[in-house]
């Protein structure tokens, strides 16, 4: 099935409700919830296995959106201007808005853009997603929905497959700090963007 003849209305009335949705990017399938619902986030960290003080980045339709979650500095702006929508993440500065238990905690929430049409309309729609890959914590991440464990598939109320998706993780970022936190698609390009402004 092709990203067109995808219609999200389930998808999307599942995430209002507090219920997991796989979706693909353009990295990796990811698992979506309600980024703002600590309840809905909770069922993320349930269905991964995942530990409680890793935080989960969330997925907006675009960079403009992340004021309304995070501090923007004019440097940040101008990284966020140059490389996204694309396979980052960006760690900037939470608002209250952003709940604890999707930042562990911390005091940055990591801001993706998936250079994706299908990814940023559902959150267009149903505002921030989580945006963790739909794996189990510590296994591979899946390009194919048939790769994802079925212990994290039967917890989605509803399963977007759009075929194998093309990319590797995305490159998670930390621009006041000058650190790529975790290096994967366009590291290198990013760590000379980081050298030169």
């Amino acid at each position: 099935m092709t990203e067109t003849d995808i219609d999200l209305t389930d998808a999307v009335a599942a995430i209002r409700r507090g219920d997991l949705v796989v979706y693909p990017t353009e990295t990796v399938y990811g698992l979506a919830a309600d980024a703002l619902d600590p309840e809905a986030i909770e069922r993320v960290f349930e269905a991964k296995g995942r530990a409680r003080d890793k935080p989960i980045s969330m997925a907006l339709p675009d960079a403009e959106v992340a004021r309304d979650f995070a501090e923007v500095s004019d440097r940040e702006a101008s990284f966020c201007a140059r490389f996204l929508p694309g396979p980052v993440t960006v760690l900037l500065e939470r608002t209250d808005r952003v709940p604890d238990v999707l930042v562990a905690g911390e005091d940055r929430v990591g801001i993706r853009v998936p250079d994706h049409d299908l990814s940023r309309e559902l959150a267009r729609r149903t505002g921030p997603i989580t945006s963790t890959s739909a794996n189990k914590s510590g296994q591979p991440s899946a390009r194919r929905v048939e790769d994802i464990a079925p212990e994290v598939r039967e917890r989605a109320a509803v399963v977007l497959d759009t075929g194998e998706t093309p990319g590797t993780e995305s490159t998670v970022v930390n621009i006041a700090e000058n650190d790529i936190v975790r290096r994967g698609a366009r590291a290198d390009e990013i760590e000379g963007w980081l050298a030169e402004n």
